[in-house]
Protein backbone atom coordinates (compact mmCIF):
# COMPACT_ATOMS: atom_id res chain seq x y z
CA UNK A 1 0.00 0.00 0.00
CA UNK A 2 1.37 3.41 -0.96
CA UNK A 3 1.91 5.90 1.81
CA UNK A 4 2.83 9.57 1.92
CA UNK A 5 6.55 10.30 1.99
CA UNK A 6 8.01 13.78 2.38
CA UNK A 7 11.35 14.12 0.65
CA UNK A 8 13.67 17.00 1.60
CA UNK A 9 16.68 17.76 -0.55
CA UNK A 10 19.88 19.52 0.49
CA UNK A 11 22.78 21.25 -1.28
CA UNK A 12 23.58 19.78 -4.73
CA UNK A 13 20.59 17.42 -4.61
CA UNK A 14 18.28 20.40 -4.09
CA UNK A 15 19.94 22.20 -6.99
CA UNK A 16 19.58 19.17 -9.29
CA UNK A 17 15.91 18.72 -8.34
CA UNK A 18 15.08 22.39 -8.65
CA UNK A 19 12.94 22.16 -5.50
CA UNK A 20 13.61 22.05 -1.75
CA UNK A 21 11.47 18.98 -1.36
CA UNK A 22 8.31 17.22 -2.43
CA UNK A 23 5.64 14.84 -1.25
CA UNK A 24 5.14 11.52 -3.01
CA UNK A 25 3.07 8.39 -2.58
CA UNK A 26 5.21 5.25 -2.47
CA UNK A 27 5.56 1.87 -0.77
CA UNK A 28 9.24 2.41 0.07
CA UNK A 29 11.99 5.01 0.10
CA UNK A 30 13.52 3.24 -2.90
CA UNK A 31 10.31 3.62 -4.91
CA UNK A 32 9.96 7.30 -4.01
CA UNK A 33 13.57 8.05 -4.96
CA UNK A 34 13.27 6.08 -8.22
CA UNK A 35 10.22 8.12 -9.21
CA UNK A 36 11.94 11.36 -8.21
CA UNK A 37 15.03 10.37 -10.20
CA UNK A 38 12.87 9.70 -13.24
CA UNK A 39 11.30 13.15 -12.89
CA UNK A 40 14.45 15.14 -12.06
CA UNK A 41 17.02 13.61 -14.42
CA UNK A 42 20.35 11.85 -14.47
CA UNK A 43 22.37 14.28 -12.30
CA UNK A 44 19.75 14.05 -9.56
CA UNK A 45 19.77 10.24 -9.84
CA UNK A 46 23.58 10.17 -9.64
CA UNK A 47 23.61 12.36 -6.55
CA UNK A 48 20.97 10.25 -4.82
CA UNK A 49 23.15 7.15 -5.20
CA UNK A 50 26.02 8.80 -3.27
CA UNK A 51 23.88 10.64 -0.71
CA UNK A 52 23.18 9.80 2.89
CA UNK A 53 19.54 9.30 3.84
CA UNK A 54 17.77 10.12 7.09
CA UNK A 55 14.38 8.52 7.76
CA UNK A 56 12.48 10.50 10.37
CA UNK A 57 15.80 11.89 11.59
CA UNK A 58 17.62 8.54 11.83
CA UNK A 59 20.31 7.35 9.41
CA UNK A 60 18.81 4.95 6.86
CA UNK A 61 21.22 2.25 5.65
CA UNK A 62 21.11 1.70 1.86
CA UNK A 63 20.09 -1.92 2.55
CA UNK A 64 16.86 -0.71 4.20
CA UNK A 65 15.51 1.57 1.44
CA UNK A 66 13.18 -1.16 0.14
CA UNK A 67 11.45 -1.63 3.51
CA UNK A 68 7.77 -0.57 3.73
CA UNK A 69 7.12 2.97 4.90
CA UNK A 70 5.12 4.26 7.81
CA UNK A 71 2.55 6.96 6.99
CA UNK A 72 3.94 10.50 6.71
CA UNK A 73 7.57 9.40 6.64
CA UNK A 74 10.16 12.12 6.17
CA UNK A 75 13.35 11.38 4.26
CA UNK A 76 16.23 13.83 4.04
CA UNK A 77 18.63 13.36 1.11
CA UNK A 78 22.08 14.69 2.03
CA UNK A 79 24.85 14.65 -0.57
CA UNK A 80 28.46 14.36 0.55
CA UNK A 81 29.70 17.65 1.99
CA UNK A 82 33.25 18.96 1.78
CA UNK A 83 34.90 21.42 4.09
CA UNK A 84 36.25 21.69 7.51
Amino acid sequence: MKKTINLRYFAAVREAAGVEGETRKATSVAEALEEASSDHGSEFARLVTISSLLHNGVALPKDDVAQPLSEDAQVDVLPPFAGG
